[in-house]
């Protein structure tokens, strides 16, 4: 009776160790097969299947709307008669050269505007207001329709020859999410695309959802939602190539960040030879 007893005690354990073998191999297969990230998921403009290829050298061409000024824009107006001209030459501007870098350097670190006190920034009504000419509505006008205006309203002042320059006090963005440096940005030139701007935060992390970003776009009428798939070269062709001012760039994680599995291939085998540790050392105790 006694060695039937142990007969079926050690049935019983090769079984339960048996088991714990077989969940040991699929909880192994499935770490590999769900936790690298494969390259096909972040390499951008890919030619992807389904759409039409586009070969390397082939030129692309666009057309890039005027963008047309809105509520909160900061606008940077630059006004010289022929006297200022003769007097300080073609680039008459109050604040030197020193000043302007030491006020980019103030604005690159804490996320400011290089204009935001030396420019005009268009009130809630979509109007800025101007020293002598006070105020003049610029919302929903291009930068040389605003122009325009500014220099009519002048004409009733200035009787001499007159120059106007109108310029966007650069191109605010924010980058959310998955970036290496996330935040908000502001770059003084008048283009640039979204690539240029993931760029300037960083570029994205290892888990970055690069084929579903949202793009949060300001509109003259209101705001909307567009997706974007940076793994697809078709994405250079479309109206968001190039990002606006006030746009806002976000980047969801990919479902491994939310499996705490590993990245690439190191780190998954390291997340496997440390599950396989932990189960060794839990058969021991068992035995």
């Amino acid at each position: 009776m006694f060695k039937f007893a142990q007969f079926l005690t050690k049935i019983i354990k090769n079984s339960f160790m048996r088991r714990i073998r077989l969940g040991l191999v699929f909880i192994i297969a499935l770490i590999a097969a769900s936790s690298c990230i494969s390259n096909e998921k972040i390499i951008y403009l890919q030619n992807l299947e389904g759409n039409d290829s586009i070969p390397d050298g082939e030129l692309i061409t666009y057309e890039i709307p005027e963008y047309k000024l809105q509520y909160n824009d900061i606008v940077d107006v630059n006004i010289q008669t022929v006297d200022d001209m003769i007097q300080n030459g073609f680039n008459n501007k109050s604040t030197s050269m020193a000043g302007m870098n030491q006020m980019g350097n103030i604005a690159s670190q804490t996320g400011g505007d290089l204009y935001y006190t030396t420019g005009y920034t268009v009130d809630n009504e979509g109007k800025i207001r101007l020293p002598i000419v006070g105020e003049v509505e610029v919302k929903d006008k291009t930068l040389e329709e605003a122009r325009i205006a500014i220099e009519e309203k002048l004409r009733v002042y200035v009787t001499s020859e007159l120059y106007v320059k109108v310029k966007l006090g650069g191109i605010r963005y924010s980058a959310l999410g998955e970036f290496r440096r996330p935040g908000k940005f502001v770059v003084l030139q008048d283009r640039m695309t979204i690539f240029e701007a993931i760029a300037n935060a960083g570029d994205l992390t290892t888990v970055a959802k690069r084929s579903d970003v949202l793009l949060i776009r300001q509109y003259p009428e209101g705001t909307k939602l567009h997706r974007i798939d940076l793994l697809d070269r078709e994405i250079v062709k479309s109206p968001y190539y190039f990002i606006q001012p006030n746009d806002q760039i976000y980047v969801e994680p990919m479902k491994v960040r939310e499996t705490g599995t590993g990245e690439n291939t190191a780190q998954s085998l390291a997340l496997i030879f440390s599950g396989i540790s932990a189960m060794a050392l839990i058969l021991n105790l068992i035995k």
